[in-house]
């Protein structure tokens, strides 16, 4: 593996922002909390991101970047949904879901790269594919959390129905995301995405 240039640190950065901006967004625009049936479901731009980085920066420096991105929300900078910060983030219910996002840039990086030429279909698979390493990882997680250390006792078909509304939305931002990668890839450099 090739040592790390200072564009890749720079790009990797501006991801470990983005994910912080898109964990905290309805923190700043609560209007983007969507009401479904009596409660709202919170804008979050996290797997968007997530995905993106993998799809833009590959599967070597995406992953760092969300690695970067959650051992700085652990060391208690509050980077996490809802200004959380510090290792109990990790143990709670939904700290799946956070580590589930070094994979999502890693599953969608590695599709992307396997394409010489990417093209909506090659985004779009990439896409789906790192929805759905973060949702199994992340709802798994919770399911396990919420049964052991939480002594709660929920289904595992249950723990997926909660997550039913959050899916729906980050199906849709996932296929837009592909949609934006068609269009930003032809504007960005070749050389320091999907770089070996």
């Amino acid at each position: 593996m090739r040592s790390l240039r200072p564009i890749d640190i720079t790009y990797g950065a501006v991801f470990v922002c983005l994910m912080t901006v898109g964990a905290n967004i309805t923190v700043w625009f609560p209007i983007l909390a969507i009401p479904i049936g009596g409660t709202s479901v919170p804008l979050s731009l996290q797997t968007f991101f997530a995905i993106l980085a993998g799809m833009m920066l590959g599967k070597k420096i995406g992953p760092i970047a969300m690695i970067t991105y959650t051992f700085i929300g652990t060391a208690g900078v509050p980077v996490f949904a809802g200004l959380q910060g510090g290792p109990f983030a990790l143990i709670s219910p939904t700290g799946g879901f956070i580590l589930s996002f070094i994979f999502v840039a890693f599953f969608a990086g590695s599709i992307t790269e396997l394409a010489k030429s990417p093209t909506i279909s090659v985004y779009t698979v990439a896409a789906i594919v790192g929805l759905l390493v973060n949702y199994v990882i992340g709802v798994t997680y919770m399911y396990i959390a919420m049964n052991t250390w939480l002594e709660l006792e929920i289904a595992y078909k249950l723990a997926w129905a909660g997550m039913i509304p959050f899916l729906i939305k980050d199906t849709a931002l996932s296929i837009l995301g592909a949609v934006f990668m068609v269009n930003v890839s032809k504007r960005l450099p070749a050389k320091w995405q999907r770089a070996a």
